[in-house]
């Protein structure tokens, strides 16, 4: 191994300046990003793209098993990297590939007692600290849980923290990254907010912890119009958004090494959730040229005695696809098989266009154990309320113990937002104001199909044409664009033009192809913004 070189520092390490030496030692031996990602992997170890990025940009200060990784990769000190100002007890003898193998010890705090007074057994007045404590000269940092070094959650990334910081220095960032309807215009129908402001004295306790039983019954009725089976209020939980929710079933269901097949792409909540859950997260792949549908055979082929359930996200996100019944069909079939637990995230089941059915996976499947997720947020335009839910159906002894677990969770969080849950029952019944949206005419109608068209007027661009929510998937000729890291496409698509897009690996896609885009501005922006983004792939190549 060539003789490792020392870069110069003065003071120990802080996320900003690891990242400086880190940069330094990069440009030392010409590697960029990926190279550190491919050469980690070719020593066995992993490294994300989004946890090299935080690196390098100095948002996170890496953990020591990590840091001798890379020291290994760049030929450096692990000290010097670290600014520290004596060598650490990596010599330059260790073999590549050492770290990684070598437990990763903890770091001992260096403190040690002032000495004490023979004849008094007392601390020494010497002492600089008054209690008698001496700190050595290195400083404990704290770094985040190792459990989050394979989290994933682009959708608010690094990229976005990049478009924060362009606009704390003035710029105007366009943001189409995220299905947040209210800074687009989207109002709350009137209703909702005149039955909140008349509940807010009624709502300053706690509720049940799964929810008022006004909201669960509303719930109750709305899943018995969708065909689900054997719905009964004791199975209906309310939840601060979907989000909760998901989590909270996650780390009831899942131990270290189970498995769940979850699409690809995903909404990452999902795999993430999985993973702090001590899951495997296994993904599936949804099919382009079948309109983003589940691949069956592929689903079929990735289930081992390992795996615990599945799901789907239909109408799905970030794709807009509504999965058909047959394909439905197909997938209970397989669950059957397998005797699989099903999990639908169906946030956005009341936001179909072109006539497009949305069938309930559930109401397929009343011999199985099934969990539906549901909420307000994008059917009403309140995404700021946070409030969401989950139904339990079909044959509930299969989940008997897992739903222990649900109550127990669920009871830690005592309950969700309680002036939120109050409208539950305004909210789904009457009037649906979102298909007044969805419906030829309507403002989500129209700026889907302009943008859909836009998309594909660019050359080198081509999308699938969403049936459902506020998102458009588009594939990139890589090849065209010379395009190998989607979230470098992505920083210069912000820096050039001001757009912030949702990068395709962000939703978990395996391919560097795709992007995801919210097409919920108004026509006005959206034509400013189509206008922008033909222009920057007439010229872009990724260096």
């Amino acid at each position: 191994m060539a003789e490792k070189k020392r870069i110069s520092v003065d003071s120990p390490a802080t996320a900003e300046s690891f990242a400086q030496h880190l940069r330094e030692g990069m440009d030392r031996r010409g590697l960029k990003q990926a190279d550190l990602i491919r050469m980690a992997s070719q020593r066995g170890a992993k490294l994300g793209k989004s946890q090299v990025s935080q690196y390098v940009s100095g948002k996170t200060l890496p953990r020591r098993a990590v840091v001798q990784l890379l020291s290994d990769i760049l030929e450096i000190e692990p000290s010097f990297l670290m600014g520290e100002s004596a060598p650490s007890a990596c010599t330059t003898s260790d073999p590549p590939g050492r770290a990684e193998a070598r437990p990763a010890a903890a770091p001992e705090p260096r403190i040690h007692m002032s000495r004490l007074d023979k004849n008094t057994n007392s601390v020494n007045s010497a002492s600089s600290h008054p209690e008698g404590i001496i700190m050595s000269d290195a400083i404990r940092t704290f770094s985040k849980s190792s459990k989050l070094d394979n989290v994933l959650y682009d959708v608010r990334g690094p990229v976005v923290d990049e478009a924060a910081r362009l606009e704390s220095e003035g710029a105007h960032i366009l943001k189409l990254n995220i299905g947040n309807p209210a800074p687009f215009g989207f109002r709350t129908p009137v209703e909702v907010i005149q039955d909140m402001r008349e509940q807010l004295p009624d709502c300053e306790g706690y509720s049940d912890s799964r929810g008022l039983f006004s909201a669960r019954k509303a719930i109750m009725q709305y899943a018995q119009l969708k065909g689900l089976p054997n719905v009964s209020m004791d199975g209906i939980y309310t939840g601060n958004g979907v989000s909760e929710l998901i989590n909270l079933c996650m780390q009831a269901l899942l131990d270290t090494g189970d498995e769940i097949l979850i699409p690809a792409p995903d909404y990452p909540l999902w795999t993430a959730c999985a993973t702090l859950a001590g899951g495997t997260p296994v993904h599936y792949l949804c099919d382009e040229q079948a309109d983003w549908n589940p691949d069956l055979a592929d689903m079929e082929a990735k289930i081992t005695p390992r795996t615990k359930a599945l799901v789907i996200i239909n109408p799905n996100n970030p794709t807009g696809a509504v999965y058909s019944k047959d394909v439905l069909e197909g997938i209970v079939e397989i669950a059957r098989r397998h005797q699989l637990m099903i999990f639908a995230d169906e946030i956005y089941d009341r936001l179909c266009m072109d006539e497009a059915e949305h069938v309930s996976i559930a109401s397929l499947a009343p011999d199985l154990f099934c969990v539906t997720f549901s909420g307000l947020s994008k059917s009403h335009m309140i995404a700021g309320y946070r409030i969401g839910w989950m139904i339990v159906s079909g044959n509930k002894r299969l989940g008997s113990d897992f739903m222990l677990g649900v109550n127990m969770l669920s009871n830690m969080r005592l309950c969700s937002n309680v002036p939120a849950q109050s409208i539950v029952q305004t909210a789904l019944g009457g009037h649906q104001s979102v298909k007044d949206y969805v419906a030829p005419g309507g403002r989500v109608y129209e700026q889907r199909n302009y943008v859909y068209e836009a998309l594909n007027a660019i050359d080198g661009i081509t999308a699938v044409k969403p049936k459902a929510a506020f998102y458009i998937f588009p594939k990139m000729d890589v090849k065209k664009f010379n395009i190998h890291d989607d979230e470098q496409f992505a920083l210069d698509l912000l820096h050039q033009k001001g757009i912030l897009i949702t990068r395709g690996g962000g939703f978990n896609w395996p391919e560097p192809d795709h992007f995801r885009i919210v097409y919920l501005p108004r026509m006005g922006v959206l034509r400013e913004a189509m206008e922008d983004l033909a222009e920057f792939f007439e010229t872009y190549r990724q260096a």
